[in-house]
């Protein structure tokens, strides 16, 4: 699908297979924007077909330009702080940015600037403007690898939602403790609060649903090397459930790994992400950490 950039408008050449969809079609039933976004727009006609303004309702022929306000320039989500990190992938819509381990994916307070959301925008503000740069998930501070952020308000809303549905797909390596006798399994735990501890969580019957897919790539000694894929995301999903089989995470000393490591060795691998404003799927990767590849060093990673 053809599209372009200008100023502060994302331009959308209309392809064959949208021929005769209304501009509120696209944006309601494709795209599924919010509406109060859409209402900002109608009332401010910032939108326009072949360069005048578009009749939301009117069917949009094939090959028209239909233009869009994606880029309205607006304050950072946190302080710009340099350096930039590593970044894996970026376009007009989103950033996948590489997350060290031992460093937060965002600020809490107005006195944390060491984040990877502080950096990002340090990275967006080397062009020369201003976005409302925003992270659509996160990873625990002592978890490496692949973070998404959007780069404006509709690819904030899209992103968070293709999440939710699960249509953006997160692949993990987990380093743990003990030989798994299995090759490969499912987790379907559901997860909750340890009332007892005020950051852990735990297997409960009243939690939230989790699954969580995992396959072993590789033993080295006390260790194995497993591969796992989420179905849903929950805070400390893969920490619990791996913990849960007896086979925490080395490092992790909230769930009984191995305290020999600074961090859990837990990195976000790969991930892919469906990009509905152009038509193409994305994949980052991101590197495996030195850690990792020591004490697996005969595993090909893909």
């Amino acid at each position: 699908m053809k599209t372009s950039r200008q100023g502060t408008m994302f331009s959308v050449y209309i392809p064959n297979d949208w021929n005769g969809l209304t501009a509120e079609e696209l944006f309601l039933t494709v795209w599924r924007l919010p509406k109060k976004l859409l209402h900002r727009w109608r009332m401010d006609n910032l939108v326009t077909l072949n360069g005048k303004p578009a009749d939301w309702r009117m069917p949009m022929p094939a090959g028209s330009r239909l233009s869009l306000p994606f880029f309205q320039p607006g304050p950072f989500s946190t302080d710009p702080v340099y350096p930039s990190p590593s970044i894996l992938y970026e376009d007009d819509h989103m950033i996948i940015a590489d997350k060290p381990a031992g460093m937060k994916t965002h600020p809490n307070d107005a006195s944390e600037t060491n984040t990877l959301l502080n950096g990002v925008c340090y990275h967006v503000s080397l062009s020369g403007g201003t976005m409302p740069v925003r992270h659509v998930h996160r990873l625990d501070e002592g978890t490496s690898g692949a973070v998404l952020f959007a780069n404006h308000e509709a690819a904030y809303s899209v992103f968070s939602r293709l999440l939710e549905e699960k249509i953006i797909s997160r692949t993990y390596y987990a380093v743990v403790t003990g030989n798994s006798k299995n090759t490969a399994g499912t987790i379907n735990q559901p997860i909750g609060k340890d009332r007892h501890h005020p950051t852990r969580r735990r297997i409960s019957p009243t939690g939230q649903k989790a699954v969580t897919h995992y396959r072993v790539l590789a033993k080295q000694g006390e260790f194995s090397l497993l591969e796992c894929r989420l179905e849903t995301g929950r805070t400390h999903q893969i920490r619990v459930h791996l913990a849960s089989i007896g086979h925490p995470i080395a490092g992790d000393s909230l769930y009984g790994g191995s305290s020999q490591f600074d961090y859990q060795l837990l990195h976000a691998a790969k991930l892919t992400v469906p990009n509905p404003f152009t038509n193409e799927r994305i994949t980052a990767v991101a590197p495996v950490p030195a850690i990792v590849k020591k004490l697996f060093f005969s595993t090909q990673f893909e």
